[in-house]
């Protein structure tokens, strides 16, 4: 438990790889998706971001058409996962309802991402309540000049950063005895 709730969305990815939905807690349901190939550029600005204040922060209520606007970006995401479909990946990395509001809690989230997005990421978001941003690339050389993109926008703002480019693994943890 973290922030007062139960969750599986970090420890469901550690133990069976990949990408993985959590459809509910309870009863608890994870459902592994397949995907391509995906290069993942990660920023994680020095900063600390509480995951209970970035709760705290959303929004109590969603407008129904946000909430259908979600729903339909997140099919989509999974669908585009599926069927390894990167320009159906790209339009459903779409947040509507979270990323709007605790964006604000990350220093030029939005600079980052449309620059991230012009060197060729397919599209990214906060990672979990953040502050660490990612983003999705096909491949290691366009994960490389997102990376350079990300670094020009955070190399002259004076937060210290670290930046790291890998893939999703499609494997869970490992015990080596």
């Amino acid at each position: 438990m973290a922030s007062g709730s139960k969750h599986a969305d970090n420890i469901a990815p550690c133990i069976y790889g990949g990408i993985t939905l959590i459809r509910s807690t309870n009863p608890l349901d994870i459902i592994t998706i397949p995907s391509p190939l995906l290069y993942v550029t990660i920023l994680h600005p020095q900063i600390e971001v509480k995951t209970s204040d970035a709760r705290e922060i959303l929004k109590k209520n969603i407008p129904l058409k946000n909430a259908v606007t979600q729903w339909g970006n997140v099919a989509g995401l999974v669908a585009g996962l599926m069927k390894s479909d990167y320009d159906l990946i790209g339009r459903s990395l779409v947040d509507v309802i979270v990323e709007p509001v605790r964006s604000m809690l990350i220093p030029y989230f939005d600079e980052v991402k449309k620059q991230s997005i012009e060197a060729g990421a397919l599209g990214g978001g906060i990672s979990g309540s953040g502050p660490s941003i990612f983003m999705l690339s096909k491949d290691e050389a366009t994960a490389k000049k997102v990376e350079k993109a990300i670094i020009n926008v955070y190399g002259k703002v004076g937060i210290d950063y670290h930046t790291h480019i890998t893939i999703i693994s499609n494997h869970g943890v490992k015990l080596n005895y």
